[in-house]
This record gives structure tokens, C-alpha cells and sequence, in this order.
């Protein structure tokens, strides 16, 4: 099988630039001008950026935990009123909701502090 391809007669050259397939050639275009600008931007310096957005996520972790140990109180208000109406109303199933609602509070406080010990 003698196979040859010059570039102006190959056929998978021919499908790859085929003016259908301009869009895609125009996209590749941009992608790589956006790469470069975006590089030229930095400087080069892509360490600068990375400490710049650690500092970012550290400035506001301490807001994030504090936001999670807003949303354990809330919950913890909500399924206490729950299981104190289930409790009054004589259903048999009290500690079980009671048992849920104690392990999510307790997961969140344990995720938050787990969450700030690890990433500060």
C-alpha cells in the first residue's frame, strides 16, 4: 500500500482546514491570544497571583466559618423546636429526631473547626 501525501493534496489536511471548520480555527485564534494576553498581564509572575489569591481565601475563611456556625445555630434552634413539639405531642419517634438533629449540629461544628485547623 504506497501511501503519499503532499501537503496541498492530503486529505486529512483538506478536512482540517475546510472552510466549514473556520469557526473552530477562529476559536483556537482567540483561545491562544486570551492565553497570551492573560500571561502578558501577570508579567510572568504567576507566584505574585497565587499568594495574592491565598491571601484572598484566607481573608475570607474566617467570614465563611463564622457563616457556618451562624447556619449549626439556626439549625439547631429549628430541629430543637421540632423536637420539643414531637415531644409534647406524645410521638414515639422523639429520639430519633432528637438524635438527628444533635449529630447535624455537632457535624457542622466539628466541619468548621476541622475546615479552619486545616486550611489556616
Amino acid at each position: 500500500m504506497k501511501r503519499s501525501c503532499v501537503v496541498g493534496k492530503c486529505v486529512v489536511w483538506k478536512k482540517l482546514f475546510h472552510p466549514k471548520n473556520r469557526k473552530l480555527w477562529l476559536t483556537i485564534f482567540v483561545l491562544a491570544l486570551l492565553v497570551v494576553d492573560a500571561y502578558a498581564q501577570t508579567g510572568g509572575d504567576g507566584k505574585k497571583g497565587i499568594q495574592e489569591a491565598e491571601t484572598r481565601v484566607k481573608s475570607y475563611f474566617d467570614v465563611g466559618t463564622q457563616l457556618v456556625y451562624g447556619i449549626g445555630s439556626v439549625a439547631g434552634l429549628v430541629g430543637a423546636v421540632k423536637v420539643y413539639n414531637k415531644w409534647n405531642q406524645g410521638d414515639q419517634d422523639t429520639s430519633k429526631v432528637a438524635a438527628s438533629w444533635f449529630g447535624s449540629c455537632i457535624f457542622l461544628v466539628v466541619v468548621a473547626t476541622v475546615l479552619r485547623a486545616f486550611f489556616l
